[in-house]
């Protein structure tokens, strides 16, 4: 998709402050540093739209990106960073499954994991959560261009057997570094939402 206009509407906390009207979403979730701003950015075809952290858990509102006045992206506070209190995490907490369960805008998640490792006990719940509420899920790979090429098929098959990966749900590689994954990621944000 050609992106001319993106704006951050608002980062919300709560339900009454989620943008109105009709405009398909597209929720980003994944631990804390795994890239989603990256990938958003690589999405938008901007640099540094979304704000990239050395510092994880710096992402601690739902951020609506709006997309060509057309769709939103919501990157989702990054889960599984032991420095935030037990408190705060369970804010975050009721903060996204109030939002993952009760937006009837949603249209699917995109579910960023590591390349490098193994999908943490975090992710595995991540992705049984979004599957008991039948949410559609594409499962991103990020910083496959750390991934030597002759141990991506295997890595592939770890994340999938980790998951357990239902039918429906997709996996894609990418890598903001090499523009690797975006025309694939669109593809399915297009077939969810409706949107060419």
């Amino acid at each position: 998709m050609q992106v001319n206009h993106v704006e951050l509407t608002i980062s919300a906390v709560e339900a009454a402050q989620y943008p109105q009207g009709n405009d398909p979403e597209i929720a980003l979730v994944g631990r804390s540093n795994v890239g989603k701003s990256s990938l958003t950015n690589v999405l938008i075809n901007r640099r540094n739209f979304a704000h990239t952290s050395s510092q994880p858990g710096k992402t601690q509102t739902l951020n609506f990106y709006h997309v060509n006045n057309r769709l939103f992206f919501v990157d989702v506070p990054g889960y599984g960073f032991a420095k935030v209190s037990k408190k705060e995490r369970e804010r975050f907490g009721q903060m996204i499954e109030q939002y993952l369960t009760s937006r009837e805008q949603l249209r699917g998640v995109i579910m960023l994991v590591d390349a490098r490792h193994q999908p943490t006990e975090d992710d595995v719940m991540m992705y049984q959560y979004l599957h008991y509420y039948q949410l559609p899920t594409l499962v991103v790979a990020t910083k496959i261009d750390k991934v030597k090429a002759s141990q991506r098929t295997k890595m592939k098959r770890a994340i999938i057997k980790k998951l357990q990966l239902q039918d429906g749900d997709s996996l894609l590689t990418f890598s903001a570094v090499k523009q690797q994954g975006s025309e694939q990621a669109w593809q399915w944000i297009s077939k969810q939402t409706g949107i060419q």
